[in-house]
C-alpha cells in the first residue's frame, strides 16, 4: 500500500475550516496547528475567566474534521442566546473547557473531543497556552489584543506576542518535521496565519523541513489588516516577520470577482487582491493559480475541493 502524504495545515479562522472539509475527503493524514490568540466573544471570556488557551478556532478545526451525524454538529456549535453568563457561548466552547478542566491540560482535552466527534487528524493548539497578540501601527501606536487590531483600521508594520516564555506544542513541532505538505493558510495575515509562525520554534521547524510549503493568499482584502495588499505584499510581511524558506508556492484565485460582489465586499471597504506575478517571481515564489473561488449568497468561499487537489498536485 502507498503511504498516506502528512499535510499540515495551519492557520486560523472560517477559511481554515473551510479548507479542511475539503482536504478531509482525500487519502492523506491531517494535522490542523491552530491559533490560540484569539480574545473576542466566548473564547475571551471563557481565556479570562478560566484561564484557558481560547478555544473558538479549536472548536471550529474540530467539527471541520469530524465525521458524525448533522445533528451532533449543530449541536456542538449552538450558540446560547439566553441564559445569565450562558448567552454567547456556544456548547463546543463549554465543552472544551469543561475538557481542559478534567484533563488539566487544554491539548489533551482536544484529543479527547476528538474521540467524541469521530475526528480525521490530528488537532494542535500552536502553544498550549494563550498568547496576546500585538500590532505596531506605522504610526507608532501599539494595539494589544486580536479582536481589537483589525478595529483600528490603521496600517500594521509588525505583530508580536506576549509572553516571552510562549512554548510550542511539541506534538505540532513532530507534524511538521514528518510532512510532506505544509499548508499557510488561508485566513486572516496578522490575526491568524502569521501568530503560529511567531511561535516560537514553529519556523526554524517550517525551514528545516523537506515538504513542500504552500501559501493559500485570501482573495480579498481585509479592513484594518491588509488594505490595498497585493499577493506580494503578504508574502512580504510573511518574510519580514518570520524570514525566507517558509513559502514555495502562492495558492491564488485567477479570475475576475463579480462586479456585484464586489460592490457588496467594497461597502466594507475590501477589494480583490491583486496576484502581482512578476513581483512573485522575483520573491522566488511559484504561482498556483485557477478559479478557486466560489461565489454563494453575496459570500466568497474558497472552493476546498478545488484548492486541495490543487495542492496535494505540487506536494512530494
Amino acid at each position: 500500500m502507498t503511504k498516506k502524504k502528512n499535510v499540515v495545515v495551519i492557520g486560523g479562522g472560517t477559511g481554515l475550516s473551510v479548507l479542511l472539509r475539503g482536504l478531509k475527503k482525500f487519502p492523506v493524514d491531517i494535522s490542523a496547528i491552530v491559533t490560540v490568540a484569539d480574545d473576542g466573544g466566548s473564547s475571551g471570556r471563557l481565556r479570562k475567566e478560566l484561564d484557558i488557551p481560547p478555544p473558538g478556532d479549536v472548536r471550529n478545526v474540530l467539527i471541520a474534521l469530524s465525521e458524525v451525524e448533522p445533528l451532533v454538529e449543530e449541536l456542538f456549535q449552538h450558540r446560547f442566546a439566553n441564559g445569565n453568563g450562558l448567552s454567547g457561548h456556544s456548547l463546543g466552547n463549554l465543552l472544551l473547557a469543561g475538557m481542559t478542566s478534567i484533563t488539566g491540560d487544554f491539548a489533551r482535552g482536544i484529543a479527547e473531543i476528538s474521540k467524541v466527534l469521530n475526528v480525521r487528524g490530528n488537532v494542535y493548539p500552536a502553544s498550549n497556552r494563550s498568547i496576546v497578540l500585538h500590532a505596531e501601527m506605522t504610526d507608532g501606536t501599539v494595539v494589544t489584543g486580536e479582536s481589537l487590531i483589525p478595529l483600528e483600521k490603521k496600517q500594521i508594520k509588525r505583530v508580536f506576542l506576549t509572553p516571552e516564555n510562549i512554548r510550542p506544542l511539541q506534538n505540532g513541532i513532530q507534524a511538521i518535521k514528518e510532512a510532506d505538505l505544509i499548508v499557510l493558510g488561508p485566513g486572516s495575515l496578522y490575526t491568524s496565519v502569521i501568530p503560529n509562525l511567531l511561535v516560537p520554534g514553529m519556523v526554524k521547524a517550517i525551514q528545516k523541513s523537506k515538504a513542500r510549503k504552500v501559501y493559500i493568499c485570501n482573495v480579498m482584502t481585509q479592513v484594518g489588516e491588509t488594505d490595498h495588499y497585493s499577493a506580494g505584499d503578504h508574502i512580504q510581511a510573511i518574510m519580514d516577520h518570520c524570514g525566507v524558506e517558509l513559502v514555495d508556492d502562492i495558492l491564488v484565485h485567477g479570475s475576475p470577482v463579480s462586479a456585484e460582489v464586489q460592490k457588496i465586499y467594497a461597502e466594507e471597504g475590501a477589494a480583490p487582491v491583486v496576484v502581482d506575478e512578476e513581483r512573485l517571481a522575483r520573491l522566488g515564489i511559484s504561482i498556483i493559480k485557477d478559479h478557486f473561488v466560489i461565489e454563494r449568497e453575496n459570500m466568497l468561499r474558497h472552493d476546498a475541493i478545488k484548492v486541495s487537489k490543487a495542492i496535494l498536485r505540487v506536494s512530494k
